[in-house]
């Protein structure tokens, strides 16, 4: 298998966990990976963007300008900051539920995420899911598993739903994954 998919979103969403399941749960099926990210002021809500390389001839951990084969994006902005990694024929997964920044708070400059999803699918192939309606009651905590179910369920990921799965059980707190599990699976219909 050969992949090379980005993460982004800003602190807080939980990028660097998705990645990482999705690093391991690549490397239990018998693929070279290779990761890193990118945090600015994670904890302040800053962006935070993550490399993921499958394949034999990933010798660098930074996915190349233009080679991305997936975004996988937990807000608007940030999808659109990082399209430049995105390859011609790439394919976008967003979260429409926008992190308004702090200078929306400053001055309403009505900032709703709109704009930039407009601008994505102009771009490039993509789906937009909406993780407030997977997650529900259970809050934004889990939009990341919600997002992450729906790249598995789009077929775009190359990995199976199970080898996720089983990634999750190893790696999230044992309190939370059977919430985790139940995002994940609604993440997947919705890609449906």
């Amino acid at each position: 298998m050969k992949m090379d998919i980005l993460v982004c979103g800003v602190g807080g969403q939980g990028t660097v966990l998705a990645s990482k399941l999705i690093a391991s749960a690549a490397m239990s099926l018998g693929n070279s990976v290779h990761s890193a990210e990118t945090i600015g002021m994670a904890q302040r809500g800053g962006s935070v963007t993550s490399h993921i390389r499958i394949g034999d001839n990933a010798f660098s951990p930074l996915i190349p300008l233009g080679s991305a084969d997936i975004i996988i994006a937990f807000e608007p902005a940030e999808a659109v900051r990082n399209l430049m990694y995105l390859k011609r024929d790439g394919f976008v997964i967003v979260n429409r539920i926008p992190v308004k920044p702090t200078t929306e708070s400053l001055h309403d400059t009505g900032y709703d995420g709109s704009e930039m999803i407009s601008y994505i699918k102009k771009k490039c192939g993509c789906l937009v899911v909406d993780a407030s309606e997977l997650c529900g009651e259970l809050g934004s905590k889990f939009y990341n598993c919600a997002i992450l179910g729906a790249a598995a369920g789009s077929g775009r990921l190359g990995i199976s739903p199970e080898a996720l799965i089983s990634e999750m059980e190893r790696r999230v707190p044992q309190k939370f994954i059977e919430a985790n599990k139940r995002v994940f699976a609604a993440g997947i219909e919705a890609a449906k």
